[in-house]
């Protein structure tokens, strides 16, 4: 498949801001969402994707600037393209998991025809896709700034989805980079300890919600109103505070809110 047919058939573009492109897979169940962030100087792919098609020709096609990646976290969805890149980023906690990749047995369930609301690219299949291992060049540390020239992101460490998951805030633009720590739809909390952890991370993104003019997050929505914010981090601690679940599946407990819900889930069924 060339290029420009693997960019056409699996990604789908859009500019959110001035120097932001939004760079979704529709055609999966999830419709992970990357972007692209550029400066003056250099640009940055915050998360590659699932590795189904090469994203790096998205980006490239968007920008000649010297571009980089960041990884919000290392769940597979997140990481899938980064063996394409030199250059890679993420917060400590998750450099380690870079190297697994993801082996087939991991990816085929999720490339199920339950999954998939359109088709895979040609050569690509449920029996064979595979993340190869990747390897972290620089370790993002909380508070840290990453300047790429006329736009700085500040690194906002938000443990609770993932112990090394991170958001990025452009505070000149009044832009949160919310990944998945903040999104509108299922919240995924993966151990009962991590949800005082998690109403942390989500009151830290909530104060900042005044001086925001979007939020985008890596599902759903996006942009997404920055008041839906503090209501989640409202909602998250009714729920460390004692509230019942509205719902029980199994091991899976659930909470419903006005905009969001939360699935507290076992540890290790993350996606």
């Amino acid at each position: 498949m060339t290029d420009a047919a693997a960019i056409n058939s699996w990604f789908r573009v859009r500019a959110v801001d001035p120097g932001v492109w939004l760079i979704e897979e529709p055609f999966h169940a999830e419709q992970v969402k990357s972007y692209l962030i550029a400066g003056n100087d250099r640009a940055i792919l915050l998360d590659t994707g699932m590795g189904v098609a090469d994203i790096r020709v998205v980006a490239e096609s968007l920008t000649t600037l010297p571009l980089s990646v960041v990884n919000s976290h290392a769940h597979w969805d997140h990481i899938g393209g980064n063996h394409l890149f030199a250059e890679i980023a993420i917060h400590p906690a998750e450099a380690a998991d870079l190297e697994d990749g993801a082996p087939n047995p991991v990816l085929r369930p999720w490339f199920q025809p339950a999954y998939l609301t359109g088709p895979l690219p040609e050569g690509v299949s449920a029996e064979t896709i595979a993340i190869p291992p990747s390897h972290a060049t620089h370790l993002l540390a909380d508070g840290e700034t990453i300047d790429l020239g006329g736009r700085t992101l500040e690194v906002i460490h938000g443990p609770g989805h993932s112990p090394g998951g991170i958001s990025l805030l452009d505070r000149a633009n009044g832009l949160l980079f919310s990944t998945d720590v903040a999104y509108a739809g299922a919240l995924y909390v993966y151990a009962r300890a991590d949800l005082p952890v998690y109403l942390h991370s989500l009151e830290r993104l909530a104060s900042f919600a005044p001086d925001l003019r979007m939020v985008l997050p890596c599902y759903n929505e996006s942009p997404m109103s920055p008041d839906l914010l503090p209501r989640m981090a409202a909602g998250v601690r009714a729920i460390v505070e004692g509230r019942t679940p509205d719902w029980q599946r199994g091991t899976i407990s659930g909470w419903e809110f006005d905009g969001f819900s939360l699935e507290l889930k076992p540890t290790g069924d993350e996606p």
